[in-house]
């Protein structure tokens, strides 16, 4: 198994067929500039084309999973063709970590905000460490989301629940999103990750083809159309990067 070089994201092959994929950004609590957005997007990409790689972890270093947008890095889409560029790189990360073949075990430790949120819910098994927390602010940033939530989260949580979420950004515990079924399991955060390569070998024991044809077919038949959801989720974003009181919210925030 090959190590795979990024300059925001650590992609370590393990032991047994299994790949770890660390957002590295840990002095802005991994939160996301384009440069990470891309190579989340390309280290998914490549471990799914590793025929060594069968089954991905995916975590991030230091003190969080993902902080959501970098402000300190933010740049302002100025014209409808830059923020359409990157919503659709954002979603490129996200059909990536969704449609690749491999399976994904989520090590959620720390902060999962906005756009790390989705990336924890694009995980095929999230496995959220006990001190974790995640929260949506987009809608009071004047944004949408992005990553499908808005076919996965319905079907994992129920409609009314998804609203008060996606509305009304309320922050919620780890225990509060095993309730949901937004956490698959909860793990005592000294052993998290211990736990999501434990999982992830179990995955990667199994017969591939027998479990990628099982993740592909869920996503295509247990969800409502996920390629609908990104497209309307994309032209969403793109209206809100577009209005100028978002940026006026985006510096209070």
């Amino acid at each position: 198994m090959r190590e795979l070089t990024y300059e925001t994201v650590l992609s370590t092959p393990g032991e047994n067929g299994v790949r770890v994929i660390a957002l590295n950004r840990p002095g802005s609590l991994n939160a996301m500039n384009r440069q990470l957005i891309e190579d989340v997007a390309r280290a998914f990409d490549d471990a799914n084309a590793d025929p060594d790689t069968r089954a991905i972890v995916f975590t991030g270093t230091g003190k969080a999973f993902c902080a959501g947008d970098d402000r300190r890095e933010h740049v302002h889409p100025e014209t409808e063709e830059q923020a359409r560029d990157l919503v659709n790189a954002i979603q490129r990360a996200t059909h990536a970590i969704t449609f690749g073949a491999k399976p994904v075990v989520g090590a959620i430790n720390g902060w999962a905000v906005g756009g790390g949120f989705e990336w924890a819910i694009n995980c095929d098994f999230p496995i959220w460490g006990e001190s974790a927390k995640g929260f949506f602010p987009e809608v009071s940033l004047n944004l949408f989301v992005t990553g499908a939530v808005t076919s996965l989260l319905p079907a994992m949580v129920g409609i009314a629940k998804a609203r008060e979420m996606l509305m009304l950004g309320e922050r919620y515990d780890a225990a509060e999103l095993k309730d949901l079924g937004v956490a698959w399991r909860v793990a005592p955060d000294s052993e998290l990750m211990t736990q999501a390569v434990a999982v992830a070998e179990r995955l990667a024991a199994l017969p591939p083809l027998a479990v990628r044809a099982m993740k592909r077919v869920l996503n295509a038949a247990g969800q409502t159309d996920l390629n609908r959801a990104l497209a309307l989720e994309t032209e969403a974003t793109v209206a809100g990067f577009m209005d100028p009181e978002t940026t006026r919210l985006l510096k209070d925030f």
